[in-house]
Order: C-alpha cells, then sequence, then structure tokens
C-alpha cells in the first residue's frame, strides 16, 4: 500500500496542493460546465480571482436543494456534467432520507479518485494484507460501500458480498469465511448482534477484528461505539461521506472518538448554519466540503447538512490533518426546539443506547396546539421480567427529563413490534 506522504504532510503544503488541484478543477469545469458556468456568471466570479485559500469564501455556497431542482429542470443526471454523457460509466444515487434522492454520474477517472480516497482510509485504519471483507447487505444503486468493496478489491484483499440473504444467514457466512473486518451502518451491526444473541451465535470470539460503520452518526457516539465493540468485541470504525461528494473521513487506528478529513483530497469549512460565518475554532457548526478530484461531477462549498466541531487535542503522532472531535454530531435539518431546549435526535439515541435493555426505538415529534410534543417509543429485551421493565421506563423517564430539560412522552412497545434496519435507520418522524 502506497504511503501517501501528504497524509503526514504539514499545513503549509497541504494548503500549497489545496490551491493547486482546486485550480485545476476549475480549468477543467469553467469551460464545459453548465451548472458550474451558470453558479459562476450568477455573481461574476471569475476562476483567476482564485489565488489562495482564503479567496473560496467568494465563490457562492452550494445546497442540496440546488442540486434536487438542477436535475429536475435538466432530467434525469443535472447539469453537472463536465464532459460528454458517454464518458460516464457508473450511475448511484442517494439514499433520498431527507428528500428525493439525487442521481450522480462518475467517470473511469472519478471512480478511480474514490478509489484513492478509499486507499488513503485503508491506510488510515491499519488495514492488514490478511484482511478478509464482509459486507452485510444488498448491494443497490446507493453508492454505500461499493466504493470500499472495488478499493479493498483493488488491493487484493478478499470481499465477500452478504447480498440477498437473511441477517442470519450473512452472520453464519462472515463466521464460515472467518472475516476480519465488517463495512455496515452502526445501525446495522447493532441489529446483528441482537440476531446473533437470538440465534446462540458467538459473535464475540468470532475472526472479526473491526467494524467501518457509515451512512449515519454514531460510530464515534460513546453510548453507540460501547455497545457495538462490546457485541462485537472488536474495534469501531467511524467513516464519513456522501454519494454526491465521496468518502472524505474516517477514524483512523491510533486516533479514536474523531474524525479525520482528507484533506490532501478536499477543502474543509466550518460555518454557522444561520450567519453562514466560519465559527470559531472548537465551536459546533456545518460542514461544508469542496471536493478536488472528481471532475465528472464535483462539488465546490456543498452544504453538507452535518454539524461537526474541530478536535484541538494534537494528533498523538502529529499528523496536521484537521480531525472532527466524535464524528458527526447532528444534521441542521433534524434539529428540534422544546420548550427553548435545542437539541439533535442523535442526543436521545445517545441516551437511550446506556441501557443495554434497549433494543429499539421510535421518535415522533409532535405538534399539538401551536406546541411541540416529543414521544419516543421503546422496545425492551423481550427476556425483561415486569419489574425490571417498570425499573427500565421510570430510569429512562428520568434521566431524559434530566439531560433534555423537559419531559418526552414515553411509551414501552411490545418485541419486534418496531421496525428493523439494514442500511439507515429511520427512527425520527416528524408530524
Amino acid at each position: 500500500m502506497s504511503d501517501f506522504p501528504l497524509l503526514n504532510a504539514n499545513r503549509n503544503t497541504i494548503a500549497v496542493h489545496q490551491v493547486e488541484q482546486f485550480r485545476t478543477l476549475l480549468e477543467e469545469i469553467s469551460a464545459t460546465n453548465l451548472f458550474w458556468q451558470k453558479k459562476m456568471a450568477d455573481v461574476s466570479w471569475d476562476p483567476k480571482q482564485f489565488q489562495s485559500l482564503e479567496d473560496l469564501a467568494s465563490f457562492p455556497l452550494t445546497t442540496k436543494q440546488e442540486l434536487v431542482a438542477d436535475q429536475a429542470e435538466h432530467a434525469p443526471y443535472g447539469s453537472n456534467l463536465t464532459y460528454p454523457l458517454e464518458r460516464y460509466s457508473r450511475l448511484h444515487q442517494t439514499s433520498g432520507t431527507t428528500g428525493k434522492p439525487m442521481r450522480w454520474l462518475d467517470t473511469p477517472e472519478s471512480w478511480n479518485w474514490l478509489m484513492h480516497c478509499w486507499a488513503q482510509i485503508f491506510k488510515l485504519i491499519g488495514l492488514r494484507p490478511e484482511d478478509r471483507f464482509f459486507f452485510p447487505f444488498s448491494f443497490g444503486p446507493f453508492l454505500g460501500f461499493w466504493a470500499a468493496f472495488d478499493g479493498a478489491n483493488r488491493f487484493g484483499n478478499l470481499c465477500i458480498s452478504g447480498g440477498g440473504m437473511s441477517s442470519e444467514a450473512r452472520l453464519r457466512m462472515m463466521l464460515e469465511h472467518q472475516a476480519t473486518l465488517v463495512c455496515c451502518t452502526p445501525t446495522y451491526g447493532m441489529r446483528l448482534i441482537e440476531i446473533a444473541e437470538a440465534e446462540k451465535i458467538d459473535l464475540r470470539n468470532s475472526a472479526i477484528r473491526g467494524l467501518i460503520v457509515a451512512g449515519e452518526p454514531g460510530g464515534c457516539l460513546p453510548a453507540i461505539r460501547e455497545r457495538l465493540e462490546e457485541g462485537w468485541n472488536a474495534r469501531v470504525f467511524d467513516h464519513w461521506g456522501m454519494t454526491e461528494i465521496g468518502a472524505l473521513a474516517v477514524e483512523e487506528e491510533h486516533c479514536p472518538n474523531s474524525l479525520t478529513m482528507l484533506e490532501t483530497e478536499c477543502m474543509v469549512e466550518i460555518l454557522d448554519p444561520v450567519s453562514l460565518q466560519p465559527v470559531p475554532t472548537g465551536q459546533p457548526g456545518e460542514l461544508i466540503i469542496t471536493n478536488l478530484g472528481r471532475y465528472g461531477s464535483p462539488l465546490i462549498r456543498y452544504r453538507t447538512g452535518d454539524i461537526v466541531e474541530v478536535e484541538t487535542e494534537p494528533h498523538p503522532e502529529g499528523r496536521s490533518l484537521l480531525r472532527l472531535k466524535q464524528g458527526i454530531r447532528g444534521r441542521t435539518d433534524d434539529m428540534i426546539t422544546i420548550r427553548g431546549n435545542n437539541f439533535f435526535p442523535t442526543a436521545v439515541e445517545e441516551i437511550l443506547r446506556e441501557y443495554p435493555e434497549v433494543i429499539e426505538y421510535r421518535m415522533t415529534l409532535i405538534s399539538e396546539r401551536a406546541m411541540s410534543q416529543l414521544d419516543i417509543e421503546i422496545e425492551p429485551q423481550a427476556s425483561l421480567e415486569s419489574d425490571a421493565t417498570d425499573c427500565l421506563f421510570e430510569n429512562l423517564n428520568n434521566i431524559l427529563r434530566e439531560r433534555l430539560n423537559f419531559q418526552p412522552r414515553l411509551k414501552l412497545v411490545p418485541p419486534e413490534s418496531l421496525p428493523r434496519f439494514e442500511l439507515k435507520g429511520r427512527r425520527f418522524i416528524k408530524k
């Protein structure tokens, strides 16, 4: 595996690299990409005015709503295409968790850039030649771990797809082939623990040494991380990326509880989601990304909607790449305000995951008489005695009230009554 010297470069070297790469990108797209031509023309932005990283702030921000509208107007793929359609060889689409799915095309060159990103991710997590990957989900149109599968396969690692199988069959296949790394969402990682316990499958003594999780917040949240590592007896590696921008962050092998941004392949800004001004270091803000190698369909100053905070502690090995403390904290469009208290659904999940007796949950935000109310359905372990269930209910009521500063309405529901998820969990409903 390549050494990737830029991963260990100082800030000045990284900045010079980013400026050079962005200039090349601008040169590539300014002549043929209709989306970016129009965006630059609308604000009279000349690519020649970009001379340093500070000049990036003069470029307008890009939103998901813009991309969705562009794809509706220029169906089916939108106008963010730098080359003729015959140059593109791969199609993926977003999951549509917060709206209509977006389609995304890649040229072979852009796909190779994604492989380059994953090569650095594998380097940072300490991938070994003998590692065997298991991907326990069906490969559909979502980008998911398609790039991880292809990237690991190019390195020569054995990659096993668990598509078209029940969760129990996936677990048995995973153990039979002595897989060492599993790629899944945090939600499905916890679901597989639940199934393994029900089927008397011994996960803790398997060959699995690590879980690479992505697709939703959780890998860096202490309660969720603890449950996953305890159930699998394996290390959790959080990972972050999006279909429209690529795979651009991962939790390093020797640097837990934070995400290292691949500033070798992107430029990162963290802005206040309201004022759109840079936040002070160590304060939460919205993650803004400009990717630097996906020439076929790039994104410049893209508002991801993810709330993050810069890690201020020094890197244990001296690396200067920006890190995000405890990964993704929540999403701007998911923030809840009840009785003057602002919080994200991840705050509730982190509390509930501290209790192993809670198998699954669902939150519903309801408006009643112009007031917001949060209902939480709790599915406890089926084996829990009634006294223990009553105690759990009382404890959850108390701790949620103390930490959230208001009282949500809790309801216990029967075993297996709440939905289970293979990919992203959808546990938050707004009515």
